[in-house]
């Protein structure tokens, strides 16, 4: 089994055996005669899986529910293991299971509370190497949202099953028609089958969950309990890299990449000393905001003099809050689009008031609000307010410059040296916490260079033309790229470290060859490649680090630079 593709937990698995292959995520057919296809369910009793010409018997003769409480032993076979609801975690799995089947899965089909429980349980439980199978539950409007979780392969009973009794499933919900709808919803699931495959193969597949989800109440709940219950479960497998998407609900508010990037903000940032005045800016449709035409109208009246060093600039922006200026090139800063109508719901003026109320409480002597609105700042503190109609217009810019220039009279602003190296500080603690940051920005360590392209330069304390570069702040990467010699500070503090068997690299680091990795490395990190203790290379994780360990296919490092 390979990874082909992924979308937070959901995934594009190749999976062989015996020369037949399959894509998942795939529905599995039920026949009542024997099939010469490569993946079917023999139907009658006991039902039996068949897989390449194995059978794997999935009945059992004492059936057990998910509410009685009672686990059963699993059946195994030829790598396929059969298992009953509830799952508490004891059940012993053989090391070369293949596919893991929930034979009734049926009964989370209402009860989201438990779906959640369930399918976390038993996916952590088995981990990435295996498929995970759940029957009688995928229909159309749901199939996304498990796979979203982390469900490889379905059946199409509970297609077969609803149709039969004159019940049409769709995309959009399910509708009673009363004529027998079994190859029509057939049709619809392995088209929305094949419609989850390609907005996981696009990194997207949370858009997808997030239009079906309305389509029942229970879908709701379970996205809901999912995002809030299931958070760290979800987040280990979110990118720190990305391309656009969309956030055109509430509930996309609450992904899990969205959430993370507001929990790590609050970790990390912290106020440099010199930043005296706290700048209030509205965010842009064009990404990053450095780029669009309204931010560089805002550089032309905040860069028109040395006081622009004393300036923290913060994007105030739904769904993420707060974005620091230093922070604009980072994911998901960079990628997300939203709906602008100049309407807040609750829930987002909640979020961007906290975040705001997080910040201010840091301490400046001076707050400019340059928002068209201001319900997003009422009562939070003293500031004055520059927008006149629309921010950027003549008379906005210019009170924009006339305020900066008032509050920061008699101010002495630092260096631009001063004010890179600690803008620098910033973007090193968000991406690697404020410790590594720390370490990398030491005495003899600088930064270089006009925003976004920022180089880390580190001067030999004994001989100052001797210079070492440490990394880059692209926009490109969206963060920190290092080199060899910034690698082996992390490895030094034991951080995003990678531990491969002894052999040569010659391109890039597959699974394969991992012995560890750092359960921190998400994929898009910095990942310091090492073996027995000396570097070996540095690159890119295309892989979370469980899952170097988990799998034994598929690029985890995609090398950068290495020890030659």
């Amino acid at each position: 089994m390979e990874v082909a593709g992924r979308s937070h937990r959901g995934r594009v698995c190749d999976f062989s055996r015996e020369g037949v292959s399959i894509r998942t995520p795939f529905v599995i057919p039920y026949r009542d005669e024997d099939s010469d296809e490569a993946l079917h369910i023999r139907g009658g009793w006991p039902r039996r899986l068949a897989v390449a010409g194995s059978e794997t018997v999935l009945d059992a003769k004492i059936m057990t529910t998910v509410s009685s409480g009672r686990p059963s032993d699993a059946s195994c076979n030829d790598g396929v293991c059969a298992m009953r609801l509830p799952f508490t975690g004891s059940e012993e799995i053989p090391a070369d299971t293949e596919i893991l089947v929930v034979v009734n899965g049926f009964e989370l089909r209402r009860d989201p509370r438990r779906a959640v429980e369930q399918i976390v349980a038993v996916r952590e439980r088995i981990g990435p190497g295996v498929l995970l199978c759940v029957l009688g539950i995928a229909e159309p409007s749901t199939l996304s949202l498990y796979a979203y979780m982390g469900v490889d392969l379905f059946d199409d009973s509970l297609a077969r099953a609803m149709g039969a009794e004159g019940i049409r499933l769709i995309p959009e919900g399910e509708m009673r028609v009363g004529t027998d709808a079994t190859a029509a919803n057939l049709a619809d699931l392995e088209a929305e089958c094949a419609k989850v495959g390609s907005f996981t193969m696009a990194g997207r597949l949370r858009e997808l969950v997030d239009q079906r989800a309305p389509a029942s109440p229970s879908s709701v709940a379970l996205l809901r309990i999912l995002d809030r219950v299931g958070y760290a479960y979800q987040e280990e497998s979110c990118p720190t890299v990305g391309g656009r998407f969309a956030c055109n609900t509430t509930q996309s508010l609450r992904r899990p990449d969205l959430a993370r990037y507001r929990e790590r903000l609050a970790e990390t940032f912290a106020k440099p000393e010199h930043k005296r005045v706290l700048l209030l800016l509205p965010c842009s449709a064009r990404k990053p905001y450095h780029t669009s035409r309204s931010h560089k109208a805002f550089a032309s009246a905040i860069h028109t003099a040395p006081h622009d060093t004393l300036v923290q600039e913060v994007i105030v922006t739904s769904p993420l809050g707060a974005v620091p200026r230093e922070l604009d090139v980072f994911y998901p800063a960079n990628s997300y689009d939203i709906p602008v109508t100049g309407e807040w719901k609750c829930e987002e003026k909640e979020m961007i008031r906290r975040m705001l109320a997080d910040i201010i409480a840091q301490g400046y002597d001076s707050i400019v609000c340059h928002l068209g609105d201001p319900e997003l700042t009422d009562g939070l503190a003293e500031m004055e307010h520059t927008v006149v109609g629309d921010p950027v217009s003549p008379v906005s810019l210019r009170n924009l410059d006339e305020a900066l220039r008032r509050v920061t009279t008699g101010m002495e602003p630092p260096g631009y040296y001063i004010n890179r190296r600690e803008s620098m500080r910033t973007v090193l603690a968000f991406q690697f916490g404020r410790g590594i940051a720390d370490l990398i920005l030491d005495d003899d360590t600088y930064a270089t260079g006009k925003f976004p392209y920022w180089k880390l330069i580190r001067e030999d304390a004994n001989d100052r033309s001797k210079k070492t570069q440490l990394g880059m702040l692209t926009p490109e990467r969206g963060m920190v790229s290092l080199t060899l010699e910034g690698a082996a500070i992390l490895a030094e503090a034991g951080a995003y470290v990678v531990e491969m068997t002894d052999f040569e690299i010659k391109g890039n680091l597959f699974a394969v060859g991992v012995v560890d990795a750092d359960p921190r490395i998400r994929i898009g990190d910095e990942a310091v490649i090492v073996c027995n203790g000396e570097i070996r290379g540095v690159g890119v994780a295309m892989m979370s680090g469980r899952e170097m360990i988990g799998l034994k296919r598929g690029i985890a490092v995609k090398v950068r630079h290495k020890v030659r």
